[in-house]
């Protein structure tokens, strides 16, 4: 039996927000895949010395993202199917995985506010054990490849230094530096640390303002959910 009245308000209600889920899904997929491939992060993190890799842990968060998305694509289509067909099974089925969804991202969320300055701090780690190699006085194939570290980091952020560069650092800064026009040569170079520390930031507030518009929606769709089901089993006649 149909629905009406205001339930049935709600049934279109909670398809609109189904498919703004499902809309949110895909927005999230796209921008993890973007942060995946982005060609600032990848050229910094795809990078290696003396046999370590630059840490990875920003990928976690960016693949646990493509996962997310996916799932909240998937979800969202079985809101909107179970809602046009006011099938208490499948809203049923929608409503526990919402709850699953929500309690992953809230998780999620408390992990990544914990270790918000985790990876700016290890890819800092990272460059200053380049930069110390790079200013080494003795030639050897450990400092060539510190140089050529720090070449990428240089040309990537458009930095040179840690801001509180050694003289030997000094010495070498014109080898190591992204070239400048006169005009920017007479300014100090901008601080790796503080371009790395905002790199990161910027791309994690992106993050978390895309993980709490989800949860404001997923919160509307579990009451959604609740009533519509309500409304399906008082509208089904009992023989």
């Amino acid at each position: 039996m149909t629905v009406v009245g205001c339930t049935k308000c709600i049934k279109f209600m909670l398809f609109f927000f189904n498919f703004v889920f499902w809309l949110a899904g895909g927005v999230i997929l796209g921008v993890a895949l973007w942060l995946r491939h982005d060609n600032q992060t990848s050229s910094l993190l795809m990078q290696q010395f003396e046999g370590q890799q630059a840490p990875s842990t920003f990928y976690i968060s960016v693949y646990i993202l493509i996962a997310v998305g996916a799932v909240m694509m998937f979800v969202g289509f079985l809101g909107c199917y179970g809602a046009i067909q006011e099938s208490q099974c499948l809203l049923g089925t929608f409503f526990f995985m919402l709850i699953c969804l929500f309690a992953c991202e809230v998780a999620a969320g408390i992990w990544g506010f914990s270790n918000r300055d985790t990876i700016s701090k290890e890819m800092i780690n990272f460059y200053d054990a380049a930069y110390i190699k790079s200013v080494d006085v003795v030639d050897s194939p450990t400092k060539t490849a510190a140089i050529k570290v720090l070449e990428v980091f240089h040309e990537t952020l458009d930095c040179c230094g840690k801001g509180d560069d050694s003289p030997l650092f000094v010495q070498v800064a014109g080898a190591l530096c992204p070239k400048k026009t006169l005009e920017d040569a007479l300014l100090k170079p901008s601080s790796c640390h503080l371009k790395l520390n905002d790199l990161f930031s910027e791309k994690l507030y992106l993050i978390g303002l895309a993980a709490l518009v989800v949860a404001v929606i997923m919160i509307f769709e579990m009451i959604f959910t609740m009533v519509l089901c309500c409304g399906i089993r008082n509208a089904t006649p009992v023989y």
